[in-house]
């Protein structure tokens, strides 16, 4: 996966917490820049998990292409391999059209997993040993699976939310069928140089400014329809047991609406629980030294912050064609 004149194809990415602005400005970047936009988050691979991942309009994909959303339905597992794959087909798309690849999300293993090139154990998923592990959260609950995860696997157990079943599962998944720990498999295979010359950017803002965004944006959500959309899902037949319905907001309304919890201690954990992932997204991202943080702020508007990108990406671009 070489550019021209042998060049590795260059990579911009824009990454960062939920809410802080990455979709606004990314539009705007891929508008000045003639490109497209690949996705690199992991709730909006699912058809009809629309609202609470905030997934564009068809307005803005009209306006700027979209790539890696709207893969699998809410009942289908999808990997950081399967993304990984999709991915490199999508950018080696972008680039072969004459375009810039323009990676953005919040999902700091879908990004690494590309930025890293890393090479993904053989064994692909076991449906008996999924089924046997669904079983022990059915009748033990999942905090069983989540301690046994930080025995066999503490490092995996840091990233992974004690409430997502499809990651826990999968990791333990891994070390039964591979004999390892999944978070030792990625750092074990990172052998081979990436394919691409990479340009990260990073969007962050004060906390309270946050999380008074993630607050905005959850009501939002719940105006717009997201309870409505949680019941379509349901008649569908997608329930607790569907991949997709694990996505933050989506698995608190299906609390709510099975009579486990009530509707205002649903909302009340939706925005608890995305300021709980805004954390964790920012400490993934802080431990990548290679990536420019930009701060979000009123005195740095879109405009300013795509002036200050451009600039790094024509740098880059003319670097690489004069060597």
């Amino acid at each position: 996966m070489n550019g021209n004149n042998g060049h590795k194809i260059p990579l911009l990415i824009l990454c960062g917490p939920t809410a802080v602005g990455k979709s606004s400005l990314a539009m705007e970047l891929a508008k000045i820049l003639n490109t497209d936009i690949i996705s690199a988050d992991s709730a909006q691979v699912y058809r009809l998990i629309d609202i609470g991942t905030d997934k564009p309009s068809l307005h803005d994909q009209k306006l700027v292409r979209h790539h890696l959303i709207d893969l699998v339905n809410p009942d289908c597992y999808f990997s950081v391999a399967d993304y990984q794959k999709k991915a490199y087909e999508a950018i080696e798309m972008v680039w072969t059209a004459g375009k810039l690849p323009f990676l953005v999300g919040g999902t700091g293993l879908y990004i690494k997993a590309v930025k890293e090139h890393y090479a993904f154990g053989l064994q692909g998923a076991d449906s008996s040993l999924r089924k046997y592990y669904l079983q022990i959260a059915e009748k033990e609950g999942l905090e069983s699976l989540y301690e046994k995860l930080k025995m066999i696997d503490p490092a995996a157990a840091e990233i992974i939310h004690p409430n997502d079943k499809r990651r826990i599962i999968r990791a333990l998944e891994v070390y039964d069928l591979e004999g390892r720990p999944i978070s030792q498999q990625v750092r074990d295979t990172r052998t081979d140089e990436s394919f691409y010359t990479t340009l990260t950017f990073a969007l962050k803002m004060d906390r309270t400014s946050l999380y008074s965004r993630i607050d905005k944006r959850v009501d939002n959500m719940l105006l717009k329809g997201l309870e409505n959309e949680v019941k379509m899902l349901i008649s569908k037949g997608y329930g607790k047991d569907s991949p997709g319905m694990q996505v933050l907001g989506y698995r608190q309304l299906l609390s709510y609406l099975s009579g486990e919890i009530s509707y205002d201690n649903a909302v009340y954990e939706i925005k608890k629980q995305t300021r709980n992932l805004a954390k964790r997204q920012l400490t993934w991202f802080r431990g990548d030294k290679s990536i420019t943080w930009l701060e979000v702020s009123e005195d740095n508007s879109n405009n300013i912050l795509s002036e200050i990108i451009y600039k790094k990406v024509k740098d880059l671009l003319l670097t690489q064609a004069n060597n």
